[in-house]
């Protein structure tokens, strides 16, 4: 198929680079210049997991192009994904104007019918905004399908090319048939392809990000509650994973969730229901409890050494929201930086990939380290924020010896703690007890 991918973003690439990997022919739009000729020379805008891999073949073979003509990408294809970004207004809804802008630039564009296909995450009634938008600068037919990403950042090529489920929105049989097609080679282990409404597909994506958040900040209030009543969150964990009806995925607690998903959506999906008169109590307490939960290891750490840190050194390992990716967006390390800033502690920092990223949030008030031990050389205390697999087996005798006092805080719960209380340190989990 001949296919246009409007926006060269997260979603944009990795839709686009995917879809090419199964031979069909895609020209990725963006109108950012520099962006462009970057991705012309094999330079990719985000870090994501086997994906410079699967651009540079298909660059090189020729099935993915890259442009900032959107008019004449358009025109050449029969099917026209918009996956540009939908960054919150100040109320919490999703800010449309780059979504209806490229509606306005297919309209003027169309010289047949299309299949305009929205991956952007937006809120419901969309499609019919993005219709109308594209009728006013054209007769020929046009149908609007909603297809909401289900990626995870640090498995999004997993996730495209081996989905749990598809989700399309369309009432017409025709193209419904059409975007089996398109997405039958992605589907071979018969992972089901769900057909619906438009306005059904729409709002199954902000459920699915808004269910999810809401299972990690519940089972962070529940590991705050171990900690008070000295239970082990660990042990709770595995005793209601193993029921079916709970499941053992998102339930593992920590210092609060982050990235460009989660807050975003929660956030867009309440405006929505404050918009038709319904209130969402369940996701205004989950981002209460997320903003929250970003605050308890500034209270832990408060705990062993007092509420001033001046004087004090704190190294931290992870920076990224989440391992595998270099989204510094509402990432939890944010917060609790610039409270021990704030309290008068200095910082060294080391992450493998959000470096770059870090130095645009933190400039010159962190100390930025080249390896993991590096930032504990000095430090009176080592802060784990991201779960990095390099961290997972580190060098605890070499830890000890270059902290200036044995203290480790594990804000994702990844080391043992009766191992590191045996070995000499002092220890601070997440609802450990």
């Amino acid at each position: 198929m001949k296919i246009a991918v409007v926006g060269s973003g997260y979603v944009g690439l990795v839709a686009a680079a995917c879809l090419a990997e199964m031979g069909n022919t895609i020209v990725c739009v963006d109108n950012d210049q520099k962006k462009i000729d970057g991705l012309k020379e094999g330079v990719l805008p985000i870090y994501e997991p086997g994906l410079d891999v699967l651009v540079e073949r298909n660059v090189k073979e020729q099935r993915l192009l890259f442009s900032t003509d959107t008019a004449s990408a358009v025109k050449r294809s029969t099917i026209v994904f918009i996956a540009v970004g939908t960054p919150p207004d100040e109320d919490g809804s999703a800010d449309l104007k780059h979504v209806l802008a490229v509606a306005a630039d297919i309209g003027k564009a169309m010289n047949d019918w299309k299949i305009v296909i929205n991956k952007s995450t937006v809120p419901v009634g969309t499609s019919d905004r993005v219709r109308d938008e594209i009728r006013k600068y054209t007769d020929f037919r046009v149908d609007v399908v909603s297809n909401p990403e289900f990626l995870k950042e640090g498995a999004a090529i997993d996730d495209f090319m081996k989905p749990d489920r598809v989700v399309i929105g369309t009432g017409s049989k025709e193209v419904a048939e059409i975007m089996r097609e398109l997405y039958s080679p992605f589907v071979r282990t018969n992972n089901p392809i769900y057909i619906m409404s438009n306005r059904s597909a729409e709002l199954t994506k902000y459920v699915a990000n808004s269910l999810l958040a809401t299972k990690i900040s519940f089972m962070n209030e529940i590991a705050n509650l171990c900690d008070v009543v000295g239970a082990d969150i660990k042990d709770i964990r595995r005793g209601i994973g193993s029921d079916v009806r709970i499941g053992p995925h998102f339930i593992f607690p920590g210092v609060g969730f982050g990235g460009s998903c989660f807050p975003k959506d929660v956030r867009a999906l309440r405006h929505t229901s404050d918009e038709h008169g319904y209130h969402l109590n369940i996701l205004e307490s989950v981002t209460e409890v997320n903003r929250e939960q970003k605050k308890v290891m500034g209270r832990k750490i408060a705990v062993e050494f007092g509420e001033d840190l001046s004087g004090k050194i704190f190294g931290i390992w992870g920076l990224s929201f989440k391992p595998n990716t270099d989204d510094m967006r509402d990432a939890p390390s944010i917060v609790i930086i610039n409270e021990l800033l704030e309290r008068g502690a200095s910082v060294k920092v080391y992450d493998p990939e959000a470096t770059e990223y870090a130095k645009i949030v933190f400039g010159d008030t962190v100390e930025f380290c080249s390896s993991a031990y590096e930032a504990l050389d000095g430090a009176d205390a080592l802060v784990l924020i991201t779960e990095w697999t390099e961290f997972r087996e580190p060098d605890f005798q070499r830890i000890g010896q270059l902290l200036k006092t044995p203290v480790i805080f594990d804000g994702r719960n990844i080391w043992n703690p009766q191992k590191l209380v045996f070995s000499g340190f002092t220890y601070y989990g997440i609802g450990r007890g």
